[in-house]
């Protein structure tokens, strides 16, 4: 250890941490020796912010730890606290490229100034703080590999008193983990009358074992994980991710594990909403395995009640349902049931989620009081009820709407294909008066319907300085009159003065095909160009305007992965209804995948981006 005395020995001004120089870490240090609890407090989190930052370290972090183990040594007061920093300076999991064993990683030097003082520490394994034990133990953890042979196996036989005799639970499964980690096996751990120990032997084996995990250690994590300990903040897995968070990580690795031990969670009553995140999880990770965890979700939600209301269970099944083909009648049942409650809190999602759901009581219910999200979402889910949306869709326009409501109603009218044209007056009025420009002048485009009006918004709109607005509403015209021109002069202005990608504006000339000709000299060079985005859209758009595939193929192969750029590619490819024989594997891998290859985002209103992978794979698979 050293003293705040020797802290003008270390070179300070020369380390550099998160924010720079570390010449601050000196007065970081001393204030935690002041009497001032917020000082103190305020000094520990500087240092959680610059020395340690986000799971990373820094040149200034080893030199500090002689010193911040003085000050846990000679601070009771905030003892955990500079434990937990120590331990978390020097984490590390088995296997990580950064090992403390590797010369030159980020955290061997940390984990060898850690080792130096651990000895200095071990008194603490006698706190009487039971938090106090649980942070030495993960200190330990974090370093045992690097003891020498006599004090490690002291070290060890120390941390065997307590699992033998400790009088807290959780401490002792902190020691069985450490010593299980240090290759010292507790045989009859999974058979322990403490459900701490228990839980954590499971882990462990399920650590050990790898997916699928074997029947007894489902069950005791079913049994005794459904009740964290509220202390558990000290145990000492690997890494910076929480218990829970390492737990649920390996469930997940095995779904039918994960979706048996959220089964049992939900039924002792959901505490933390945990089993309903594993739940989520699943959903997230693997494919088709909606239908189960919707009905866990389902589950839940009672328990949500005595925290208020379900809300957040009812909007992540509304998230989810939309992609079950045909959600089960008790789902659809319960959705209708809360929807017609008074509970607006829980109401509105249920009515969001009955809506996804493609029941046909949502209508109804959505036609009794709609809002532009609900009107959005049954555009989504019953486009052969235009008769009955578009005319409130355009009384929600004329009354105002504006923003991210304006923009939703007008696309939800592109749901209903030419009949979107009952609301010209309303899309035009939008573009007029700027309520959702863009999506408008593309809707007036799309339904085909030319007047005078539309005509002469549209020119107006094209001559905007919004780039997005400008392509929108010049491409629109063309679709209405025919007319090439304004938008050759658009997309010429835009492709010429673009200081930065281009895939933008690209994407949004393939409507105008073979009219878009005299833009070939300034797309051809961008086939080959550094940004995958730019290269992809080169390639469908000069696919478009030649109606030859023979440049476009190799682009867009080339780009075939399980990436947003990769589905773009893939998108394009099945417009052409061309692929490569040497991609077929790839098409295989998407197809068959049981495993998510792409997640979702809050722009996939209707279908999954992987759904739509796997999908279009197996179309291009089928059609050769």
């Amino acid at each position: 250890m050293r003293s705040p005395a020797e802290l003008d020995d270390v070179p300070w001004h020369t380390l550099t941490h998160a924010y720079g120089s570390a010449e601050d870490v000196p007065e970081l240090i001393r204030a935690l020796y002041q009497d001032d609890e917020d000082t103190v407090d305020e000094a520990i989190h500087e240092l959680y912010g610059n020395i340690h930052h986000q799971g990373t370290v820094y040149p200034a972090s080893a030199p500090a730890v002689p010193f911040l183990a003085h000050a846990a040594h000679h601070v009771p007061a905030k003892r955990e606290d500079l434990l937990m920093l120590l331990a978390t300076l020097a984490d590390n999991a088995p296997g990580d490229t950064e090992s403390p064993r590797r010369p030159g990683s980020s955290v061997a030097a940390i984990c060898a100034e850690l080792a130096r003082v651990l000895p200095e520490l071990l008194p603490c394994l006698d706190d009487t703080d039971r938090g106090v034990r649980r942070a030495v133990l993960r200190v330990i953890a974090a370093v045992a590999e690097l003891l020498p042979a006599e004090l490690r196996a002291e070290v060890l036989a120390r941390i065997g008193g307590l699992y033998a005799t400790d009088p807290v639970a959780a401490v002792r499964a902190d020691a069985m983990v450490v010593r299980a980690r240090s290759g010292i096996s507790e045989v009859e751990a999974l058979d322990s009358p403490l459900p701490e120990v228990r839980l954590a032997a499971a882990v462990l084996a399920a650590e050990r074992s790898g997916p699928p995990y074997a029947p007894r250690l489902v069950e005791v994590l079913t049994e005794d994980g459904a009740d964290p300990d509220p202390g558990d903040e000290g145990f000492p897995w690997p890494g910076t991710a929480s218990p829970d968070q390492h737990l649920t990580d390996l469930l997940v690795q095995d779904p039918d594990a994960a979706l048996t031990v959220a089964a049992g969670w939900i039924a002792k009553g959901d505490i933390g909403s945990r089993g309903s995140w594993i739940a989520r999880r699943i959903m997230e990770t693997w494919r088709d395995r909606e239908p189960e965890a919707l009905d866990l979700l389902l589950a839940a939600l009672p328990h949500r009640r005595g925290a208020g209301t379900p809300a957040h269970g009812l909007s992540t099944i509304g998230r989810w349902i939309r992609h079950v083909p045909k959600p089960r009648t008790e789902l659809r049942d319960a959705l209708y049931e809360y929807a017609r409650t008074e509970q607006e809190e829980s109401a509105g999602p249920a009515l969001l989620a009955l809506t996804h759901s493609r029941d046909p009581r949502a209508l109804d219910l959505v036609l009794r009081r709609p809002d532009p999200q609900t009107l959005t979402a049954a555009a989504l889910s019953f486009a052969e009820a235009g008769g009955r949306l578009i005319p409130a869709i355009r009384s929600a326009l004329a009354a105002g709407a504006t923003g991210n409501e304006a923009i939703d109603l007008i696309g939800a009218l592109e749901r209903f294909g030419t009949a979107a044209g009952q609301a010209q007056p309303e899309v035009i009025d939008c573009l007029d008066t700027g309520r959702g420009a863009v999506v408008a002048a593309r809707l007036l485009g799309r339904i085909g319907v030319p007047s005078p009006q539309a005509t002469t918004v549209l020119l107006r709109a094209a001559a905007s300085t919004d780039p997005s607005l400008n392509i929108a509403a010049a491409v629109a015209h063309y679709r209405l009159t025919g007319e090439a021109e304004p938008a050759l002069r658009t997309f010429e202005t835009l492709l010429a003065t673009a200081k930065g990608p281009t895939h933008w504006y690209l994407a949004g000339l393939t409507p105008l095909g073979r009219a878009a000709a005299p833009l070939l000299p300034v797309i051809e060079p961008l086939l080959t160009a550094r940004y995958d985005w730019t290269r992809m859209a080169a390639a469908e758009a000069h696919h478009a305007i030649t109606g030859s595939p023979d440049r476009a193929l190799p682009v867009l192969a080339d780009l075939l992965s399980a990436t947003p750029v990769g589905l773009s590619a893939l998108k394009a490819l099945a417009g052409i209804g061309e692929v490569p024989e040497h991609l077929r594997p790839t098409l295989r891998a998407f197809a068959f995948s049981p495993l998510r290859l792409l997640s979702d985002t809050p722009f996939s209103e209707d279908t999954h981006p992987d759904e739509e992978l796997r999908a279009l794979a197996w179309r291009l698979l089928t059609a050769g």
